[in-house]
């Protein structure tokens, strides 16, 4: 009878000690431990331990019935040995479906389930192992783009700095010419006031101007210009070949048939001068009609200094647009190190149905049609700082307008890849967009550190 009782105390030790290991995690073991009496977990309650997995919920947070589906709020402990352990609505415990890749929830259930762990594990493990591999290269490739940028940066700098010395030189260019423009204006200004004062010595010249021009026109030397001698002499600007008629000839010596000195001077030589309807044919050793010497080369001398002061303002001033180009470019936040600074100036395309998807990072993107149609997606705008990582996602904004108000707009997701590429464009809501880049510099070491789950 004794021996009896010794074997049935054995048993009941067992059974019991395999209804508390059920469901539970070795972290919650502690819980769990045979004795007279068991404490729900929050406390709630005490009952005797052999009412612990007995199919009956007597805990309000469900602690005591861990392996069963007795308690709404319980949870199933899957150990799943060679992949990743998680837990399960205890509802869920012998229903008939396989949750536990162990097998573990079914065990008093009709369903015939294999233990599938050993493969999913292998296959994560070679998933997480190909991460890795790709991060290790990622990380090489970071380095090396890192490397890069730093040099860039530096060079960036000795171009700016050389600009800036191209600027001030160009500036003393700039004032100098000015000067010498004022100048060049200044006498222009006088000789035109010393003609228009009647300097002696101009109004003797310009005298002789008229004199000369007179003789010349005075074939016959008789004091008097006639019709035939003006069509012998003058021809019109536009059409030198064609000779004057009569009448043309009679209007320009005032409606009469001849004219004297003095009335040359005040009629034909007034017409002359403006030189924009007739002239004299044969100009050889005849003097320039209506242009003073002085106030010719005082003309052209402003109008040289004119040229050559637009010339240097035009230098100076994309001179001055490559300076702010390039200063706002340094402006940006290409990271600690420099390592998104070779991005700059690239740009990288997807197509996707029958667009065509544009990113030049720090830039802008756009989307263009097979048609041909071009829209902007947004500009360059910030770095979207996420918990993780500051230099995780680019924000580009004030893109087109959107046909139902606001502009257009895209937040790219960077990822780590051996690989400079665009992944993928999405249009989550209308005219916003998220798009997937993937670089080496987007590679952080932190995710080496975190290894593979301790279950694999």
């Amino acid at each position: 009878m004794r021996l009896h009782v010794i074997i049935a105390t054995v048993l009941w030790c067992g059974f019991a000690d395999s209804r508390k290991i059920r469901g539970i995690s070795s972290s919650y073991k502690r819980f769990y431990r045979e004795r007279k009496s068991f404490l729900c977990i929050d406390g709630s309650k005490i009952i005797p331990f052999e009412q612990v997995n007995d199919d009956y919920c007597d805990c309000e947070d469900g602690s005591d019935e861990p392996g069963t589906s007795a308690c709404p709020r319980g949870r199933f402990y899957c150990t799943n040995l060679g992949f990743r352990p998680h837990y399960i609505p205890s509802s869920r415990v012998n229903d008939g479906i396989c949750d536990c890749c162990d097998a573990s929830d079914e065990y008093n259930s009709h369903a015939h389930c294999q233990n599938t762990c050993w493969n999913l594990g292998q296959r994560e493990r070679a998933y997480v192992e190909g991460q890795m591999r790709t991060l290790d290269e990622g990380l090489q490739l970071k380095q090396q783009l890192i490397e890069e940028g730093v040099l860039l940066w530096r060079e960036k700098q000795a171009q700016l700095r050389e600009l800036q010395q191209v600027a001030e030189d160009l500036q003393i260019k700039l004032e100098e010419h000015r000067r010498r423009k004022h100048e060049a204006d200044r006498l222009k200004e006088q000789t035109l006031k010393a003609l228009e004062a009647g300097d002696s010595s101009l109004f003797r010249r310009q005298n002789r101007t008229v004199t000369s021009t007179f003789q010349l026109l005075d074939s016959n030397k008789d004091g008097s210009i006639t019709g035939d001698e003006v069509q012998a002499k003058v021809a019109l600007v536009h059409d030198e070949e064609r000779v004057l008629s009569e009448d043309e000839a009679a209007a320009l010596l005032g409606g009469g048939y001849e004219m004297d000195l003095a009335k040359f001077q005040h009629t034909l030589w007034d017409i002359l001068t403006k030189g924009d309807s007739v002239k004299i044919k044969d100009a050889h050793g005849a003097p320039a009609v209506g242009e003073d010497p002085h106030l010719k080369a005082a003309d052209r001398a402003a109008e040289w200094e004119a040229t050559n002061l637009k010339k240097v303002e035009e230098a100076y001033e994309t001179v001055n647009m490559e300076i702010s180009d390039l200063q706002k470019k340094l402006a940006i936040d290409y990271g600690p190190d420099w390592e998104f600074l070779s991005l700059n100036s690239q740009c990288y395309k997807l197509k996707v149905y029958e667009y065509t998807y544009t990113l030049c990072p720090f830039n802008q993107v756009t989307q263009k049609s097979t048609a041909g149609t071009e829209v902007s997606l947004g500009r360059w705008g910030m770095w979207a700082e996420t918990p993780k990582n500051q230099y995780s996602q680019m924000v580009y904004e004030n893109g087109e307008p959107c046909w139902q108000g606001g502009s257009r707009s895209t937040t790219v997701t960077l990822t780590c890849g051996t690989e400079t590429a665009l992944q993928s464009v999405k249009e989550p809501s209308k005219c916003q967009y998220i798009m997937d880049f993937q670089t080496p510099v987007a590679c952080q070491p932190v995710l080496k550190q975190r290894g593979v789950h301790s279950e694999l």
